[in-house]
């Protein structure tokens, strides 16, 4: 509290008002209601048996998109069942791409919202979206940051009269029932290990999510100290598809993080010519050398990962 007190004679009271909900909703932990969505039923237009088999193949499928916000982080995820989970909202700018987006797509609720981490190119667009949509749960890791971005977020939480959830290592992802047939699926979040980090990119939210034979894993902006302990807590780090960390940076992805996922496909999000440098060649490397095949959103724009569980199949195009 007495970091809250600083920081309120700093920034002033309302800012105070802001930080001190945000730590009293993370303490309590407090999961939103929300009803797991029914699978919807198909509307076929054409008796035509293989229009039918289309339909079908379709209901079953796990959709994962990359989206390209230039050199910052949003994924969705469709889940077979109807349940939308957005993983970060890229920067400020890409607010009112980012709501469109998911409306050109029928989407009128993300029944989980996760913002990795505070910091603007994961939850610039963040507020756009709580404002925009019907929101079901918000999952943040328990960090405040000072910035106007940052309190933007807070605020559009408020309105809506949501709670945030804390996203650390254990937490499991309830997604709602599956239809009969349909392969298992199951999300849990395995970082961040420790309660304080000196960098907020290691309080970064790392998701990994099965769905039959086939895993994807979600690593924010999480560094060599993150994945260091992800390590050494033997977490199952398998999974054909690594969003990989921090945007291609070096402080991220190593060696012996990718023996342990084994990815066959990396998908890096960044900005074409990002004044960083990103991806690190040495990144690129390492992944090449891990055997997987790149993918990167400055050179194929959004990224779509589509499995039935037991195949994946990746589309790219410019939106």
């Amino acid at each position: 509290m007495t970091e809250l007190r600083n920081l309120a004679k700093r920034k002033g009271s309302y800012i105070f008002i802001l930080l001190l909900i945000f730590s009293l909703s993370l303490l309590g932990c407090t999961v939103m209601d929300y009803s797991s969505p029914k699978s919807p039923e198909p509307k076929i237009e054409s008796p035509n048996i293989n229009d039918q088999k289309t339909v079908e193949e379709q209901a079953k499928e796990l959709v994962v998109t990359f989206l390209d916000v230039g050199q910052a982080d949003a994924a969705l995820i469709q889940v077979p069942n109807g349940t939308n989970i957005l993983i970060d909202a890229g920067n400020n700018e890409d607010g009112k791409f980012l709501t469109s987006y998911l409306k050109n797509k029928g989407i009128e609720k993300i029944h989980i919202l996760i913002g990795t981490h505070p910091h603007e190119d994961h939850i610039g667009g963040m507020d756009n979206v709580i404002e925009e949509f019907a929101i079901g749960q918000v999952i943040m890791p328990k960090v405040t940051h000072t910035t106007k971005t940052f309190e933007d977020v807070l605020v559009a939480i408020e309105k809506k009269g949501l709670k945030i959830k804390e996203g650390k290592a254990g937490v499991k992802l309830e997604l709602g029932e599956m239809a009969a047939g349909l392969p298992p699926i199951a999300a849990e979040i395995i970082a961040p290990q420790s309660r304080q980090y000196e960098d907020l990119n290691n309080y970064s939210v790392v998701l990994r999510l099965v769905y039959g034979s086939q895993a994807f894993l979600f690593t924010g902006d999480a560094e060599e100290l993150s994945e260091k302990e992800m390590l050494a807590a033997q977490t199952d780090l398998q999974a054909q598809v690594l969003k990989v960390g921090h945007h291609g940076s070096n402080s991220s992805t190593t060696q012996e993080f990718l023996a342990k996922v084994k990815p066959e496909y990396a998908i890096i999000s960044v900005g074409k010519d990002n004044d960083y440098g990103h991806p690190k060649e040495a990144v690129l490397k390492r992944l090449t050398k891990a055997g997987a095949a790149i993918y990167r959103t400055d050179e194929l724009g959004t990224i779509k990962v589509i499995t039935d569980g037991t195949v994946l199949k990746i589309e790219n195009h410019k939106e």
